[in-house]
């Protein structure tokens, strides 16, 4: 039987030494050629890319740049980012978080593998964001982060007030305008970004900055506050560094992100959450007509009892005094001693001096 897979060249032998081949000019390729000719058709091809897809095997190595694989029910794909375009990440990547990645394809050719260079990535949609949150959460309480027995109890009084947040909105204009109404106060504002890129990095070194202030000088109380948005815009206050830095501030701490009906990660790890801005300036400060009421009527309350400790002991002086006896009665007895001991004292002289007008007669007679 003929064999159905004939050699295209009918040696005879196997050759151990490749030799030109007639009709054939095509030159052997490098192994290297061929990889870095894969690269540029690739790269070429796939110079931009928006890939959605699951997050697995995150890893950041010690030069900075991280990597990870996207998945979805069909297919990997690798990817690294790196180390400038790490740092910048509105948030920390983490397993099973869906995002959709921008860059482009290139090849490692050390490996035989294509991956994405990854220079932008987002998460995928609001459930995705939710997603992360919940993980967050979970993982942060796990570890004391929000626990009810560490929360510092608020100063009725601080000397110091110190507010992180942005120093042109209207959050600002807000609590300085309550502080003002209720109980003017040093107020200390370190401004910083409530949004963006680098935000967490620059509230989280606030509350540290805070904290390190020599104590004659730093505030009593520290506010973080922002005003309403959406879950995108507040996630600055998610951040793991800011959660860690207003968990581990050794000042009270009220947080006051957002509006009432939103929730971040700084509330849980804050002393005391606050509705509003302005509601954190109420929970701040006491108002001063009251506390003037409060101290006039501990005056008066003091007032009212030093008098009555006064009357009930002019009461028991009284008593007691009714209970002694008149002075007649006590010095009666004595005075009519004295008057006896007087009179028996001049009928002794007049008899000593008989009897010496006695001895002085016989004397001289």
């Amino acid at each position: 039987m003929p064999n159905p897979f004939p050699d295209p060249i009918d040696s005879g032998t196997a050759r151990l030494v490749a030799e030109p081949v007639a009709g054939d000019n095509a030159a052997p390729w490098s192994v290297g050629e061929l990889a870095f000719k894969l690269k540029r058709v690739v790269e070429g091809e796939f110079g931009h890319v928006r890939l959605r897809g699951e997050i697995s095997g995150y890893k950041r190595v010690a030069s900075g740049h991280a990597y990870l694989a996207l998945k979805d029910d069909q297919a990997v794909i690798d990817g690294v980012i790196w180390k400038g375009q790490a740092s910048g990440l509105a948030f920390a990547p983490q397993d099973g978080i869906e995002v959709i990645a921008t860059g482009r394809l290139t090849t490692y050719p050390g490996r035989s593998k294509y991956q994405i260079v990854i220079d932008r990535m987002e998460l995928a949609g609001a459930g995705a964001l939710m997603a992360l949150f919940e993980r967050l959460k979970a993982s942060l309480a796990a570890e004391g982060l929000f626990d009810a027995r560490a929360k510092k109890p608020l100063p009725y009084l601080p000397r110091r007030i110190g507010i992180v947040t942005s120093p042109t909105g209207a959050v600002i204009r807000d609590i300085l305008h309550r502080l003002a109404d209720r109980c003017p106060s040093h107020v200390l504002v370190w401004p910083v970004k409530v949004q963006g890129e680098g935000a967490a990095a620059e509230i989280a070194a606030a509350v540290r900055g805070f904290d390190a202030m020599p104590a004659e000088t730093r505030p009593d109380l520290v506010i973080v506050a922002r005003g309403g948005g959406s879950i995108e815009d507040l996630w600055a206050f998610n951040e793991e560094g800011v959660v860690r830095a207003v968990a581990d501030c050794t000042i009270p701490i009220i947080s006051a992100v957002g509006h009432e009906t939103d929730t971040t990660l700084c509330d849980f790890a804050a002393d005391l959450r606050a509705p509003t801005p302005t509601a954190a300036a109420e929970m701040a400060v006491p108002v001063l007509a009251d506390l003037r009421l409060t101290i006039e009527g501990h005056a008066q309350r003091t007032e009212r009892c030093a008098r009555r400790y006064l009357e009930r002991g002019r009461e028991r002086l009284d008593m007691v005094a009714r209970l002694l006896p008149r002075q007649d009665a006590l010095l009666g007895p004595q005075r009519q001693r004295a008057d006896d001991l007087g009179q028996r004292l001049g009928r002794g002289l007049e008899r000593r001096v008989s009897l010496a007008r006695g001895t002085l007669d016989r004397a001289s007679g």
